[in-house]
């Protein structure tokens, strides 16, 4: 597959996706402009823009791209907004949220070294201004608070861990997959003064937060 044919599946992707959600221009846009292609590793570039999660590496794996959409999509930000990713992965999701709030806003966590190198090196190649630290999110960027967003690219246990909610400003919010009995459910959560609401969007599977 040439760059024409990539570019080419990437329009489909998200005419398909528009069919699919009922999300925004700006999000569908940041789909369409990242090549998902080159956060994937080579045996899976073939099926890419399949929506569909593709295994990375390290019992990892890239969320489908209707997830990462409807994900970035309830987080409402905007261009200049500052977001916190808890799991970097491949550094995929990373990119459609930096398309969308621009450089230098996204900061991101991850536990793997292999894996947070590998994205911050890939991500700088691509040109996005990412900021990549190795470590548990719970622990990583408390300095760096607060953040008009948060989200999860791993299933939490119960609920959003604490210290990850409390670094998001008043009137922001939380994307996550949490892990209820033996079930994973997509929830947001908008952060108020006197406390949190709480929305559920439905069920999902990830991969668990450790």
């Amino acid at each position: 597959m040439n760059d024409a044919d990539r570019a080419a599946a990437r329009r489909e992707l998200v005419s398909a996706l528009r069919d699919r959600l009922d999300a925004s221009e700006r999000t569908l846009s940041a789909i369409g402009a990242v090549p998902r292609h080159e956060f994937v590793p080579e045996a899976q570039r073939a099926s890419a823009y399949a929506d569909r999660p593709l295994p990375i590496g390290h019992d990892q794996t890239v969320s489908a791209p209707h997830m990462v959409a409807l994900m970035s999509d309830l987080l409402g930000v905007e261009r200049g907004d500052r977001v916190f990713e808890v799991g970097t992965g491949c550094g995929y999701h990373a990119a459609v949220v930096a398309e969308i709030v621009g450089p230098g806003n996204v900061f991101s966590a991850e536990r793997v070294p292999e894996l947070a190198a590998a994205a911050r090196e890939r991500l700088a190649w691509l040109g996005y201004d990412v900021t990549v630290a190795t470590g548990d999110g719970r622990e990583t960027f408390a300095d760096e608070a607060p953040f008009d967003a948060a989200y999860l690219t791993c299933a939490a246990p119960e609920s959003v861990p604490d210290a990850i909610v409390d670094r998001v400003r008043t009137g922001g919010r939380v994307v996550a997959p949490v892990r209820e009995g033996g079930r994973q459910r997509l929830v947001r959560l908008t952060v108020r003064e006197d406390g949190i609401d709480r929305e559920d969007r439905g069920g999902v599977r990830f991969v668990p937060m450790r």
